[in-house]
């Protein structure tokens, strides 16, 4: 199975869950796998419940580095120079400018809620972490929410890929679909929430004296 991966990716398998980490530190500057992919991919190749928790751990910090190195940057530059480089190289990585000051413009209401819910969404949780920087995200804050976020995201799909070990399932098709049962699941209940809030009780107005 580890030859239908990148080559990078079979020869940093081999090194065991050192390896894996170093994946999804790398997974998150260089996303030449989408992360489903990846990570059903990594569900497969492991042998036992032990290993997956494992896998599923370290997954989630690797990813956690990767988003911090994300912040760092953004931090480091600062907004004048993020989006000039945005502006004229985000194309090439899959970050347009209009993604980029969507989730710039989230972050400014609700950024816990921003980064939690983004580690959870395709592309832009590559990213999310460069606007937070650029933003000054209370640090703790940040690293919070980033690996609740990316263990809600990773342990679906390991689990799903363990599951599904040997079975011969094509990974892109499963995960795509797996994606989006999951993207479709956390709109729902976003949705839900803001429902219930909206149909909160008023307080009632004081009397004037």
């Amino acid at each position: 199975m580890a030859a239908e991966m990148p080559d990078a990716i079979a020869a940093l398998l081999s090194f065991g869950l050192l390896g894996v980490g170093c994946i999804a530190v790398v997974g998150k500057f260089i996303p030449v796998v989408p992360s489903y992919v990846l990570l059903l991919f990594l569900g497969m190749t492991t042998s036992d419940r032990g290993t997956l928790a494992l896998t599923i751990m370290v997954t989630t910090i690797g990813s956690t580095v990767g988003a911090l190195g994300w912040y760092g940057l953004g931090r480091a530059l600062g907004q004048q120079r993020i989006d000039a480089l945005v502006i004229r190289f985000g194309r090439y990585v899959f970050l347009n400018e209009s993604l980029y000051r969507r989730m710039t413009g989230a972050y400014r209401r609700a950024p816990f809620r921003v980064t939690l819910i983004g580690q959870t969404i395709p592309c832009a949780r590559i990213y999310i972490g460069m606007p937070a920087g650029v933003l000054g995200l209370e640090p703790r804050a940040f690293l919070a929410a980033t690996m609740l976020g990316t263990l809600a995201w990773n342990a679906p799909f390991l689990s799903l890929g363990y599951a599904l070990r040997g079975s011969g399932h094509d990974p892109v098709s499963v995960g795509a679909w797996a994606a989006a049962m999951l993207i479709a699941a956390e709109f729902v209940i976003v949705w839900a929430l803001r429902s219930a809030a909206k149909s909160g009780i008023t307080p009632p107005a004081r009397a004037s004296a």
